[in-house]
């Protein structure tokens, strides 16, 4: 160490906790990509901002780049340290630091968890409404680095809604105090919306201010099978126009197969191709009505085949695992995964030219497919046969990506919905935005990070 870039990080910061071992730079270097070999050069974890502001300012110094790390669950490469980065994890900044009863905001750091944050705000008699399956072990910090969004962003949306004020530390080693928690302020650039969504290359999240909301109305899960592809949009527009959603949710029979060996117990008997779990306002016996009538309409007009209502909240758990369970249940396999969003109302027509293309090129492969209907939002997970070399694995599914890239521009969507672009996308990220977006992306990273230290490779093919 005394002859490395660390030695004088040491003697500027003898209290910093710095880790080296195998280990941990295993451990800290990669996210659930998994495609990657974690090279970093060693794992920094800062306690306070002005730990963060010193480890920014001695990588300008001495040309070192960082990757900012928090819970590394997401699907896109963002938090891979595979050259030789040092690793900024925030996971050791996890407290929360203000409740706002007036404001109705909690104030927090960037390493705390969502779950974290969903047992603070309840705590106040409050919500935090952004939720995904990944609540246990995913931070802030990197929801708010990739705007994520989850399953109930068909009620609240993504997590740029309910961001207040953030305080970020740029490129240079600055801290810039972001929104102050203003409902309205016109002030120029909101520089903190531009953070949101940024994957780590322009600032670090060092705290969060967390707008809060009433907690939900009572509700309802209802697990349905459907006989066939056309009617995933039937049944969603039938009961978004009857009832009040929380969440609407889809899975394949090929997603329900891993989930129930996975340890998931079967709640509908008999087999079919696709399947919805929908959360929805049931706050007294009219509405439970409606959501009945609802249903059956749907059978009658042959949307639905089978389904099932909770009759309990250990019920609506086990409904809700047959979809949380699906990515933990395909980790093993360690799936090529695609995240991608097109408009609502082009989801129809998306979906079969989707599965034309996923049928033709992968004849022989398995392919898992599942989202979050409601918000255009769909992943698909590409199970590598155990015949089939790696590498070439990968080869294959990088084609197939650029052709899905394609049919994603034709209807106006998005190649990454809400895990951002990382290593994985940044080849088809032309195919979502234009090149004088791109142009104008790379211009303003210049500004926050002018000597290209925070997160280099990430997003754009070129520093």
């Amino acid at each position: 160490m005394s002859d490395s870039p660390l030695a004088e990080l040491v003697q500027r910061l003898p209290e910093l906790r710095l880790l080296t071992g195998p280990g941990d730079l295993e451990h800290y270097g990669r996210d659930w990509t998994r495609r990657w070999t974690p090279t970093p050069l060693a794992i920094a974890l800062p306690s306070s901002v002005d730990e963060v502001q010193a480890i920014v300012r001695w990588a300008n110094e001495l040309s070192v780049a960082l990757v900012p790390s928090g819970g590394r669950t997401g699907l896109s490469g963002g938090a891979v340290a595979a050259n030789g980065e040092l690793v900024l994890s925030l996971e050791r900044m996890n407290r929360v630091l203000d409740f706002n009863a007036v404001d109705r905001t909690l104030t927090v750091q960037p390493g705390i968890t969502l779950q974290a944050v969903h047992d603070a705000a309840r705590g106040h008699g409050l919500l935090y409404p952004v939720d995904f399956a990944a609540r246990g072990s995913c931070s802030i910090g990197g929801n708010i680095a990739t705007n994520a969004g989850g399953i109930r962003v068909i009620r609240y949306g993504n997590t740029r809604e309910w961001i207040a004020a953030l305080k970020v530390v740029t490129g240079n080693g600055e801290l810039l105090e972001l929104n102050r928690g203003l409902i309205k302020n016109s002030s120029g650039y909101d520089f903190r919306q531009l953070m949101i969504g940024s994957e780590g290359t322009l600032g670090v999240v060092v705290e969060a201010t967390l707008k809060l909301t009433d907690p939900p109305p009572l509700s309802q899960v209802m697990l349905l099978a459907l006989p066939d592809m056309d009617a995933l949009m039937q049944v969603f527009a039938l009961f978004r126009s009857r009832l009040s959603l929380q969440a609407f949710e889809f899975f394949t029979d090929h997603a329900l197969h891993h989930v129930l060996a996975h340890g998931a117990k079967r709640a509908i008997d008999g087999d079919y191709p696709y399947y919805v779990v929908t959360e929805f306002d049931a706050v007294d016996e009219k509405t439970q009505e409606i959501a009945l009538a609802t249903f059956e309409q749907a059978v009658e007009k042959g949307w639905v085949s089978d389904g099932v209502l909770a009759q309990s909240d250990a019920q609506a758990a086990a409904l809700w695992r047959l979809r949380e369970g699906i990515t933990e249940s395909l980790a093993p396999h360690r799936p090529y995964k695609n995240d991608v969003s097109v408009k609502v109302s082009a989801v129809p027509a998306f979906l079969h030219e989707m599965q034309a293309l996923l049928t033709h090129e992968y004849p022989q492969i398995e392919v898992v497919w599942f989202g979050h209907i409601g918000d255009g939002n769909l992943h698909i997970n590409v199970l590598r046969p155990d015949d089939l070399d790696e590498v070439a694995f990968v080869a294959q599914c990088d084609h197939v990506t650029r052709l899905l890239a394609t049919t994603l521009q034709s209807h106006g969507g998005s190649i990454s919905a809400e895990h951002g672009i990382g290593l994985v996308k940044r080849a088809y990220l032309e195919s979502t935005r234009s090149a004088a977006e791109i142009m104008l992306m790379k211009g303003v990273r210049k500004v926050f990070d002018p000597n290209g230290i925070l997160n280099p490779g990430k997003l754009f093919m070129d520093n």
